[in-house]
């Protein structure tokens, strides 16, 4: 089993990626495979709307989406980290999601759905609650189990130091992480038993224009 540990700050290395190192290192302990994958700070385009991914199977826009999709299909959980600017997720993680859930969705490819996924979140001092809030609606949208803590999924600090210091945030990276892993292991003996995510139906769409 692998999760994916996607760092949508610019920063490779800052206060985000220290509270994924402390996810992944907790997964590792469980028996689960990590593997990093940092968004960068390459201009990412926000979605056309143009729905050549339906055909394609891949964005018609050829940069880091393509190479997460790609890399999402081997992936079993999800761990989506972002650092708080202006209460919100960073300009790099939303376009950046925008797309690559919709591909996912309209290509037909379903690497999302029924796979657990989880948003942590760093900041210096507020905006937190509101950033995990956005990057929760990407999940439930998409019929993945969101996994929580004790606690809303955050990190305070200036810098990677101040980070570790903040013990109650950094428990609950290894408490969410330990959920994490409890849920990957029952979905895969619920498999060893012969249960499986439930079939879906037909999506059937509505308006509110008469």
């Amino acid at each position: 089993m692998k999760v994916l540990l996607i760092n949508g700050s610019p920063r490779e290395k800052g206060c985000t990626f220290t509270a994924l190192t402390e996810i992944a290192d907790t997964l590792n302990q469980e028996g689960i495979e990590t593997e990093f994958f940092h968004i960068g700070t390459a201009p990412l385009a926000p979605c056309k709307a143009c729905r050549a991914c339906a055909k394609l199977g891949r964005c018609v826009v050829d940069d880091k989406v393509n190479v997460f999709l790609e890399r999402a299909k081997t992936a079993d959980g999800y761990v989506f980290g972002s650092p708080v600017h202006y209460a919100s997720a960073s300009g790099v993680i939303t376009p950046f999601l925008d797309r690559a859930f919709f591909v996912d969705y309209l290509s037909g490819t379903n690497s999302f759905p029924h796979k657990p996924a989880t948003a942590i979140v760093s900041a210096r001092r507020a905006g937190t609650t509101a950033t995990i809030d956005q990057l929760n609606k990407y999940f439930q949208i998409t019929q993945m189990p969101v996994i929580s803590g004790r606690y809303w999924n955050m990190v305070h600090g200036a810098n990677p130091e101040e980070v570790k210091q903040d013990l109650e945030g950094m428990q609950n990276m290894r408490m969410l992480a330990r959920n994490m892993a409890y849920h990957l292991k029952c979905r895969e003996a619920a498999e060893k038993a012969g249960i499986f995510p439930p079939k879906d139906e037909e999506v059937v769409y509505t308006n509110f224009i008469r």
